[in-house]
């Protein structure tokens, strides 16, 4: 079967739940969602993750589901898939929102995986309309002497004490929202209340819905749990300090002994074999970027390289995306991948690595020392030598964090732009320009 009669299947595949119900969405008696804000709940076991979201079907033919953590706005397209039913993919990860209007107004369904053969990756919800607040209705929150504004040291243990985290809090009255960062990423934006000595923190966005509940010691440290609702629970413990930091981002990932360039060779999606010795990347500046969709630190960093190489592909840059997905499988990719393509009007090359494991990327890669985290972002000169390798990806949620790291690319970015071709190279693969934005 060719690649492009594969990734049909694939999209058929996934369409499948759609064109079931569809021909019952328009008939007499369907119901829709009430158009304002709603409350949500996922429900596992004893743990309860809430959110809210937006409903807006002015458009009738193009209902918008938009997620609310915080000042962050996630849209998603809705379909009708029935009478009273409704199916809302969520963007580039493979998952979608799959709900029923009840009689009474309400929606319940399932948040559910869509990767080919991931069974059982489900999580129930139910939602009401005109509920606006997350865990505590106005006019019951129970007042505190505790203020958890400012930055801190997490600890965060699964089998073993893993790396430190740094969480940036911000309190006002009992509202309490924040970031946690870690060496691979963030927890983009966190929203919650303090209540007496404990507090607890949501998000929702599109990838899997996680929540920090925990107590507030007399000693004025915290402890608590992480849970996220198709996976396993983690404990944290954390003490306030301003000077808390993460590990520099820019030295945990590196060239092995002996190398000074990288190398590999891989598929693009449509299944032609793309090398960095290739003659297009010859004498530029090259950005590589190691991703998956499934990733949400990834989308983020991918929201930010797309608008930034339109406005500089000119200067002599050439960038490449490197997917590792949740099957190893190309077709399966061109779906996923291609996805990502469109949502953020990528306009660099996108390659397929392999399934979604560090190991896997690591031997893909075999100059560099480990693949530690998805995103990983790795920068060459117009000499081919690697000049910087940036592992995972804190976004706008962390301020002056962001700040700094958009200043460095820029400056960075400018300076190897700004280097001659080297003579081994035609002058007319690039012409350096302005700097960059």
């Amino acid at each position: 079967m060719k690649i492009n009669d594969k990734i049909k299947v694939v999209a058929l595949a996934g369409a499948t739940l759609l064109s079931s119900f569809a021909a019952t969405a328009d008939k007499p008696g369907a119901k829709s969602p009430k158009q304002g804000i709603w409350r949500g709940e996922f429900v596992i076991s004893e743990t309860h993750i809430p959110f809210n979201f937006e409903y807006n079907a002015k458009n009738a033919k193009d209902p918008i589901l938009t997620l609310l953590n915080g000042s962050r706005r996630d849209d998603f397209h809705v379909t009708k898939i029935g009478a009273d039913s409704i199916f809302v993919k969520m963007n580039t990860y493979d998952a979608a929102l799959v709900a029923k209007v009840e009689s009474d107004g309400k929606i319940t369904g399932e948040y559910r995986s869509l990767v080919p053969g991931f069974r059982g990756n489900s999580l129930p919800f139910s939602a009401e309309h005109g509920k606006d607040y997350r865990f505590v209705e106005k006019g019951k929150e129970q007042p505190t002497k505790h203020n958890l504004s400012g930055k801190w040291d997490l600890q965060v243990f699964s089998k073993a004490k893993m790396p430190d985290n740094v969480a940036l809090l911000k309190q006002e009255g009992n509202k309490l929202t924040g970031v946690v960062m870690s060496t691979v990423g963030d927890s983009r934006e966190l929203e919650g209340v303090v209540q007496g000595d404990e507090f607890v923190l949501s998000h929702f966005s599109g990838p899997n819905p996680r929540v920090y509940k925990g107590k507030i010691n007399e000693d004025g440290s915290i402890t608590g749990v992480i849970s996220s609702g198709i996976y396993d629970n983690t404990k944290f413990e954390g003490a306030k300090n301003e000077q808390a930091a993460l590990p520099d981002p820019y030295k945990l990932t590196y060239l092995k002994e002996g190398y000074t360039k990288l190398d590999f060779t891989l598929p693009d999606l449509d299944g032609k074999q793309v090398s960095l010795s290739d003659d297009k990347y010859k004498g530029k500046v090259v950005i590589v970027e190691i991703i998956g969709t499934w990733c949400p630190n990834c989308t983020d960093q991918t929201a930010f390289l797309s608008p930034w190489f339109k406005e500089n592909k000119k200067r002599g840059v050439e960038a490449i995306a490197i997917g590792f997905e949740q099957k190893d499988d190309l077709a399966y990719a061109k779906y996923t991948l291609g996805t990502l393509k469109k949502k953020y009007g990528i306009e660099y090359d996108i390659l397929f690595g392999g399934i979604a494991d560090k190991k896997v990327a690591s031997e893909k890669l075999p100059a560099l020392n480990r693949m530690m985290a998805f995103p990983t972002t790795i920068i060459i000169g117009r000499d081919g030598e690697v000049k910087q390798i940036h592992t995972g990806y804190t976004g706008t949620v962390t301020g002056k964090y962001f700040e700094d790291y958009v200043a460095k690319w820029n400056k960075d970015l400018d300076a190897l732009i700004a280097e001659p071709v080297p003579a081994t190279f035609s002058s007319a693969n690039t012409t350096p320009a302005k700097s960059g934005k």
